[in-house]
């Protein structure tokens, strides 16, 4: 099984404490689902740097990732299955996922 890497980009974070745990929640009901698929189930992030040959600028790169989770699947069809009912995606969020490759 390989590992797969998903960002969270839009949506926003919630915007009172009934939606964060209306949010927590559905996430908690997604993780349930998937089970031992997700490896990690990863944290929000706050802000951000971009580091380039440039130096270091503070900001974001293109899409900035809200948060990310680990899952583990046979391939990236399959990673992309156990993601289609995210809970962040009905939020008019987008995840993006990837395939993780181990150093030789």
């Amino acid at each position: 099984m390989a590992k797969f890497l998903v960002t969270y980009h839009g949506a926003g974070a919630p915007r009172n404490e009934e939606e964060k745990q209306q949010a927590m929640a559905a996430f908690m009901a997604w993780v349930n689902q998937v089970g031992s698929a997700l490896v990690d189930p990863g944290a929000p992030l706050g802000g951000s740097a971009v580091v380039s040959s440039e130096g270091v600028a503070h900001g974001v790169a293109v899409g900035p990732a809200a948060g990310y989770s680990i899952v583990e699947a046979d391939d990236l069809t399959a990673a992309a299955e156990l993601l289609r009912k995210h809970p962040f995606i009905g939020r008019g969020g987008a995840l993006q996922v990837s395939q993780t490759i181990s150093p030789a």
